[in-house]
Formats: C-alpha cells, sequence, structure tokens
C-alpha cells in the first residue's frame, strides 16, 4: 500500500456531487482485497483504491443534483445502481444489474482519497450535531439493519450473532430495537465481547476457550429463532445449524475469503432451516443515519481506533491482524498529526 499523487476529479456532473472525503471506516471487505487481492470474482488490478465507508462535505453540486450545495456534511451510501433494469424496477437496488460500488474491481475506484465525486441520489445529510465518524458507520449499520429487517423478527425471537464485528454488532443493535428476546454473540476476541455484552448482548462466548453450542444449547433447549452469520467462518456457520430450532433462519452476513460455504445436510434438511443470504443493504441508510443522530446508537462506543490519512498502511494491519481488540478503525483524511492515534473503549 502506497499514497500517490493523482489529479483532482473532473467537474461533477448535472446529477453528482463532488466530494472532500472526511472519514473513511477500513472494512472487513477492505482488508480481503489488502490481503488476498480479491473477493470472489471481484480481482484487484494494481493500483487500485479501496474504501466504501465514507462521509464528506459537498464542495460543488451539479445543476440537477437536488438543493444539495457547497458545505452540506453528508454520509455515502457507496452503491450506485442504474435505476433502470428490471431489479432495480422491482425495489431490489442492491441487486441492480449494472450496480457500480464504491471500491469494488472493475466497479468503482474506493472513497480512500481526499475528494470523488458521486451520485446526489448516494448521499444522505447529517445534522450538525453527528460527527464524520459517526455517520461513516451509518454504512455497516446499515447493513445490520436491513439483515433485520429481512429477517423479519418478532418481538421475542431468540437470536444468536455469530462474529462481534462492526457487522455483527450492528445487528446486535438492530435486533434490540426491534424487540429480540434473548441475544447470543460468539466471537474471538475479548474485548468485542465486552462491548457486546455493554450493548445489551444476553450472553457472549469466546469461542477460543468456550463450547458455544453447549453453552447456548444449555439456556435454550428449544434452541433458536434466528442466527446472523456475522463472520464469513465456516465453523460458524455449522454451529448455526446446530443452534436453529426446527423452522429457524439462517441469515448470511458474512463475507467468506473462501469461495463454497458447505453445511450437514441431513440436520438442515430435518429441521427445514430457511437459508437467506443478506447482501448489503436495501434503502436503509436514512434510518442508520437516524439511529445514530437519536442517540440510539452511540458510534463512540464502536469506534475503536482513528488514524491519519498517511498512516493508512498502519490501519489496515491493525484490522487485518484483529490487533488490540480493534472494532472499527477510522481514518481521519485531512489530519496530518503525526501522534493521532487513539484507543477509545
Amino acid at each position: 500500500m502506497e499514497l500517490q499523487e493523482i489529479p483532482d476529479p473532473e467537474t461533477p456532473g448535472k446529477e453528482e456531487l463532488l466530494l472532500r472525503i472526511e472519514t473513511v471506516g477500513v472494512c472487513g471487505s477492505d482488508i480481503h482485497y489488502y490481503t488476498t487481492g480479491r473477493i470472489g470474482e471481484q480481482v484487484v488490478q494494481y493500483p487500485f483504491t479501496v474504501g466504501h465507508e465514507c462521509a464528506a462535505t459537498v464542495l460543488e453540486a451539479g445543476e440537477d443534483a437536488g438543493d444539495f450545495k457547497y458545505g452540506d456534511r453528508v454520509a455515502v451510501d457507496p452503491a450506485m445502481p442504474c435505476y433502470e433494469c428490471d431489479q432495480c424496477r422491482a425495489g431490489r437496488e442492491h441487486t441492480c444489474r449494472n450496480l457500480r460500488f464504491l471500491g469494488c474491481p472493475g466497479q468503482a475506484e474506493g472513497c480512500l482519497s481526499e475528494m470523488i465525486i458521486m451520485p446526489a441520489q448516494s448521499c444522505f445529510r447529517i445534522p450538525d450535531k453527528m460527527s464524520f465518524a459517526g455517520a461513516a458507520f451509518a454504512e455497516p449499520l446499515s447493513i445490520g439493519y436491513y439483515a433485520v429487517s429481512l429477517s423479519r423478527i418478532k418481538e421475542g425471537d431468540n437470536i444468536a450473532i455469530l462474529g462481534a464485528g462492526p457487522i455483527g454488532v450492528s445487528v446486535l443493535l438492530s435486533a434490540k430495537g426491534a424487540g429480540a428476546g434473548d441475544i447470543y454473540i460468539t466471537e474471538k476476541i475479548d474485548e468485542r465481547i465486552n462491548i457486546a455484552k455493554n450493548l445489551g448482548a444476553s450472553s457472549a462466548y469466546n469461542v477460543n476457550r468456550d463450547d458455544a453450542v453447549k453453552e447456548i444449547s444449555g439456556e435454550e433447549p428449544g434452541l433458536l429463532d434466528i442466527i446472523y452469520e456475522c463472520c464469513g467462518q465456516q465453523e460458524a456457520l455449522d454451529q448455526a445449524i446446530k443452534l436453529l430450532k426446527p423452522g429457524g433462519k439462517l441469515m448470511i452476513v458474512g463475507i467468506p475469503e473462501f469461495e463454497r460455504w458447505s453445511f450437514q445436510a441431513d440436520h438442515a434438511r430435518r429441521k427445514e432451516i430457511s437459508i437467506i443470504h443478506v447482501r448489503r443493504q436495501n434503502e436503509c441508510m436514512q434510518p442508520a443515519i437516524d439511529l445514530i443522530s437519536e442517540g440510539r446508537v452511540n458510534t463512540d462506543m464502536l469506534i475503536t481506533h482513528r488514524f491519519p490519512f498517511k498512516k493508512t498502511k498502519e490501519a489496515f494491519d491493525l484490522v487485518a491482524g484483529y490487533k488490540d481488540g480493534v472494532l472499527k478503525a477510522i481514518i481521519d483524511i485531512r489530519c496530518q498529526i503525526e501522534d493521532f492515534r487513539f484507543k477509545n473503549f
């Protein structure tokens, strides 16, 4: 990884905004590209700019970009659908046939840059009281919100979340808001377990030490209604099949580094388990922004590390190595202070 000087973006089109990037969140998918150079068939051709979780300030607005103006503070939805294909017309803009997504090879360069151009429809104003770091967290929070909405969770449903990274805790916060009953967490990093407990998890287990299947099934003999797989690990999917009750739902949210999932067919079949893949989010950015702006989600607890732009590689290495109890690392693009790195729990 290296920083490069490149030309400034051109003037935005009629329905576009020129944005000055303020903060960028480091996502697990960014790390996949960083460490392996690919996610499935999406292969990096170097040089390539990653990053898709960001908040920004409007520098210039196209003549048909709505009522955006210079100085507006925005959270950015990294998806850029065509709004014309069958998927878009069916209300499935997140599976648009012609989707362009920030930081996806073959689609669009990422936002880990001082300035970018985005469609105005992908930008959402944020209130003055919301920090840019909090606004950047709206994107992963929207995925958790969408996963919970897609699962059609009912009040009192007992659930498990396998993996308590940024997406897992976003599912936790959204599930609590939806009225979930007991919420069980599995994770490998103790600091994340502590955060999940502070956010309202009923019980949390470190799978490096605990037999989570035995412990959870002991507390819930009838097993669980819904499980959200949020870590992209085969062992988590195996645990989910064992922990779901007959008729239960398995929501696959995590992105694996491998190419094929597998599961024990007889257990899944005999229980008639529904398996649903979650593809990013659909029309959930504004609800996520509202959760943060209304104080129902405190991002100060979730953003554990911050770095200046010039220390981006240090941030990526920290997240890739799951070091120092990291949950969410944020890069402050305009900050150039050498020792601007802190841990916040």
